[in-house]
């Protein structure tokens, strides 16, 4: 047992070590020296003051907190520092809601692209793995929630293991794959428009490395730097930028690199309408649907990141909150709408599917005989038909 005298000399030695006091990080201190943590920086949604709380490391740990948070921050509601708490809880609960429903309509426009031999070509190809990018991110964040906020009692100061290091690094994989294959849409649409009468699938696998490759070789350089300068917590925290730069640097060059693309297409197409007009002949609509989709989707998924790409982190939290934690949820659903269920053809396809189905469903038994029987016929008669060999309309 150590007695007082000896447990102060080792704080004196030791300082006070880093303590969550559940709603911000104390980092470690020396002691004697007072640490203080903005209003502003704890209660980001509801504070605005630039009061200041205080703590001092003695040789005893850490002092009580002073003022108290709910004396030194004036809130906006009048409230108290827990309706921070409420308030992300329903956030969580609506961008919740927004990736579940990204991720049903995203998995049902794959099923259809696939299940469909009609839709099997290089531009459905892309789309489908564009999709299956905002699978991931979706999947991502429901996972990244579950290992690192499902346990409320967790201290997020010390906490680092391997598997919330494993969610967050996935998390960060989800984000540039989704971007990179959006740069993919944006580089086929230059492509198709640029090189009419060249095969699109021999570049196919070039956009599998795009959009699958190069985010996984970024995010192993990323790692391997997380791991061997700087290992601490979950790895979720951007402090050290220079890092950071190897996640925000590739996706700010893809957003950049769509934007000229976007510039660039609507030259091309508005070359190509003209050239139309003046040659009387109405063969653009094609391209025009496509076009159409596309060039919605680079401005509404690319300029708001670019906005923030090169202000520092702690810049616009709130907006940022809202733009790519809400509206962001709802981005997969979006794009499973342009992409997939406003497709001309794909709702064509899907009607004649249903009209199908419910034409086989309404046949009676006996309806069902004499069709097969038909069938048969016309197919010439070769005997008696075995069972292997009958099937129904």
């Amino acid at each position: 047992m150590f007695t007082s005298e000896e447990s102060e000399i080792e704080f004196l030695d030791t300082g006070c070590n880093t303590e969550w006091d559940e709603i911000g990080c104390w980092l470690t201190a020396e002691v004697g020296q007072v640490v203080n943590k903005s209003c502003s920086e704890v209660f980001q949604h509801f504070s605005s003051n630039q009061g200041y709380v205080y703590r001092n490391c003695t040789g005893h740990g850490w002092s009580e907190m002073y003022p108290p948070y709910d004396e030194a921050c004036a809130f906006s509601d009048d409230s108290e520092p827990e309706s921070e708490t409420s308030y992300l809880d329903t956030f969580r609960q609506v961008y919740t809601v927004g990736y579940a429903t990204s991720l049903i309509s995203l998995i049902s426009a794959i099923v259809v692209f696939t299940a469909f031999r009609k839709f099997r070509c290089t531009r459905n190809y892309i789309h489908v793995n564009l999709f299956s990018s905002f699978v991931l991110r979706a999947s991502a964040v429901f996972i990244k929630d579950t290992v690192l906020f499902a346990d409320e009692t967790l201290d997020h100061c010390s906490v680092s293991t391997t598997a919330c290091k494993s969610a967050v690094a996935f998390f960060q994989f989800s984000i540039l794959a989704n971007y990179f294959w959006l740069l993919v849409e944006g580089m086929y649409l230059q492509t198709l428009l640029a090189l009419t009468f060249v095969s699109q699938r021999k570049y196919f696998w070039w956009y599998i490395l795009i959009g699958w490759g190069f985010p996984s070789t970024v995010l192993i350089l990323w790692v391997l730097t997380r791991f061997f300068y700087d290992d601490k917590g979950c790895w979720d925290d951007t402090d050290n930028v220079a890092i950071w730069w190897i996640i925000k640097g590739p996706i700010t060059a893809s957003l950049v690199i769509n934007i000229v693309i976007f510039i660039n297409v609507i030259r091309i197409l508005v070359q190509k309408l003209k050239s139309s007009t003046m040659a009387g002949n109405n063969d653009t609509g094609h391209f025009m649907r496509l076009a159409k989709s596309t060039l919605f989707l680079i401005p509404l998924f690319g300029m708001h990141y670019t906005v923030f790409a090169f202000l520092p982190e702690n810049t616009g939290v709130a907006a940022r909150l809202y733009i790519e934690l809400g509206l962001g949820s709802f981005q997969g659903f979006v794009v499973a709408l342009l992409y997939c269920f406003m497709n001309g053809e794909v709702q064509t396809e899907l009607r004649r599917w249903l009209w199908k189905c419910r034409n086989q469903n309404h046949l009676t038994p006996a309806k069902r005989s004499i069709t097969q029987i038909t069938v048969q016929a016309h197919g010439g008669l070769r005997g008696p038909p075995s069972s292997g060999n009958v099937s129904s309309v």
